[in-house]
């Protein structure tokens, strides 16, 4: 019935109690989840379970807050874009969050190499054409920018994809649907403090919507704080057909139907 679009299944929180999560995802009626790769070096561990598990699918690319393992080159994403059961280029994009304690002190300048990373995976997107997942964070004016000038679109030769994990503003949310991407929701919306996002969440297009965990993390109230699965994902579903006055079986064959319009290999 739910589709977790964005999940990390892979990780140890998780990978090491699979089987306990798999049937508490059969038992919320959670029947598809997307595990995204976050390095090169973990691929591997994504689509072994994409390819162990016939409801399972992944992605490859390395997040943007990724620093001293595999830089990939265009053609390393394309080959692995490739093999079976890999549907997306991602997750990629921009992370300028927390400048002064993440990252050492650098400035924005300095983090050159996230924004060629980010073209990195757009041209292999586009090569393949394969939708990318999109990360960013304090940083969606160069997001935008970067996707622009790249020819990300809407138009011939674009790939697509969709802004995970959505928290920027509405003028963001109208950008990115401008460019003819999705935008997925995570249990962020189901915060006390996120109103903002719940706006955001009633204006979506219906067509454009997703829904997702991002497990391990952010785990929707009220499991706030405790470890994410994607058993969860239909509390993402609940807030969102409060906001849009929806049914939660609706929202859930909406975001079904945008999920396989999105990524059309998970129908292969």
């Amino acid at each position: 019935m739910f589709t977790d679009s964005h999940c990390h299944l892979n990780f140890p929180e998780l990978a090491q109690d699979l089987a306990a999560i798999r049937a508490k995802m059969a038992e919320a009626q959670v029947t598809r989840a997307l595990c995204i790769s976050c390095t090169m070096e973990e691929f591997p561990d994504a689509h072994a379970l994409a390819t162990s598990y016939d409801n399972i699918w992944c992605s490859v690319g390395v997040h943007p807050d990724t620093e001293g393992l595999t830089e990939p080159s265009v053609d390393d994403l394309v080959q692995r874009a490739g093999l079976p059961r890999v549907v997306a280029i991602g997750e990629t994009g921009l992370d300028y969050y927390g400048m002064e304690d993440r990252k050492g002190g650098r400035t924005i300048a300095d983090l050159e190499w996230q924004r060629e990373r980010f073209r990195t995976h757009i041209r292999a997107a586009q090569q393949v054409q394969k939708p990318l997942v999109i990360h960013t964070r304090s940083a969606s004016e160069d997001t935008l920018r970067i996707l622009c000038e790249e020819g990300e679109t809407g138009g011939v030769g674009s790939a697509g994809g969709v802004f995970h994990c959505f928290t920027e503003t509405m003028e963001v949310a109208r950008a990115a649907l401008d460019l003819g991407f999705y935008i997925s929701f995570s249990g962020i919306v189901t915060f006390k403090s996120a109103q903002d996002l719940r706006d955001v969440a009633a204006f979506v297009p219906e067509d454009r919507l997703l829904i997702e965990t991002d497990s391990p993390y952010l785990a929707p109230v009220p499991f706030r704080g405790k470890t994410n699965t994607p058993a969860y994902v239909p509390f993402v579903a609940k807030q969102i057909a409060q906001v849009r006055g929806m049914s939660e079986e609706a929202v859930a064959e909406v975001t079904n139907r945008n999920f396989d319009r999105l990524f059309p290999g998970v129908l292969l």
